[in-house]
């Protein structure tokens, strides 16, 4: 079999981010529509059979994957799109997405002029996207590079090989790759976005701060994910001690704010509630801003 990119591992992760994202598309009080995750999801043999729409799951938002927890990969795509609409209508030019997966936002999101995106993940991830991409004769809403590199190499200088220009502003994007680093390649990649942001640049990203509790390792996300998908989360996760990343950004002239999931369940009046024994309870949204 030809890889693809996106058949196991977190690969097949931005699969099943594709798939939550399909279903909450079709939702009447969607948070975030994206037309083209169910495109993904369909060009994938691995993804065959999988629900793209909320008629589809079994048992409805009581599934623990394709209802409480897409509805939470939803909220976060609400959330990290207005928070990027927000920084490039204050004046930001350039948006950095890293560990973009099949994310689409320079083809969907109402960018201002000028504005330019720069996606890198693994070489075979980004081939797969922009195929499928291609076949549908999609044009994306403003300037996009692509950058194939693992993000635990170099990234930086296949970044800078590109147009980008570190003497601007950046919106930086991390959106669910630090729990995928090791404590070291985490730390890296932070300093690293520190060196290439000049004053007025932003960085959002997940975290998840400790390990999960065996409690909760027993919820039946884990098992169903596992028995459903062939795809151990748990395993994925990496299960370095976490690095206290946003001191460090405080340390170098950040300043940053923490929310949970919830507070933005709250604020937009759906989304996932806390549940006993909670896979999401440790799950944090870090938005930070470099002083001038």
């Amino acid at each position: 079999m030809v890889s693809t990119g996106v058949e196991d591992g977190v690969g097949l992760t931005a699969l099943m981010v594709a798939a939550a994202r399909a279903i909450e598309t079709h939702r009447p009080d969607t948070l975030a529509t994206d037309a083209y995750a169910e495109h993904f999801v369909r060009a994938a043999t691995t993804s065959a059979g999988w629900p793209l729409h909320p008629d589809d799951v079994p048992h409805g938002d009581a599934n623990p994957l394709w209802g409480r927890l897409a509805r939470y990969f939803g909220l976060r795509t609400r959330v990290l799109d207005d928070h990027l609409l927000d920084t490039t209508r204050t004046g930001i030019r350039q948006v950095v997405i890293l560990g973009a997966g099949l994310d689409s936002r320079a083809y969907r999101l109402d960018w201002p002029p000028g504005v330019a995106v720069y996606e890198l993940d693994q070489p075979g991830v980004l081939a797969f996207k922009q195929n499928v991409l291609a076949d549908l004769q999609a044009t994306p809403r403003t300037t996009r590079t692509t950058i194939p590199v693992d993000l635990r190499d170099n990234w930086a200088a296949s970044l800078l090989a590109t147009d980008f220009t570190p003497a601007l502003p950046t919106a930086w994007l991390a959106e669910g790759l630090l729990l995928y680093l090791s404590s070291t390649e985490e730390t890296d990649l932070i300093t690293t976005v520190d060196h290439l942001s000049p004053p007025g640049s932003t960085l959002a990203y997940e975290v998840k701060p400790g390990h999960e509790l065996p409690s909760v390792r027993l919820n039946p996300l884990y098992a169903y994910t596992s028995h459903h998908l062939g795809l151990d989360l748990l395993a994925l996760f990496n299960q370095d001690h976490r690095p206290d990343s946003t001191t460090t950004l405080t340390q170098a002239g950040w300043t940053t704010t923490a929310h949970t999931p919830f507070d933005y369940t709250r604020l937009h009046g759906r989304g996932p509630t806390p549940e006993p024994n909670d896979p999401l309870a440790r799950n944090q949204w870090v938005f930070a801003t470099k002083a001038g």
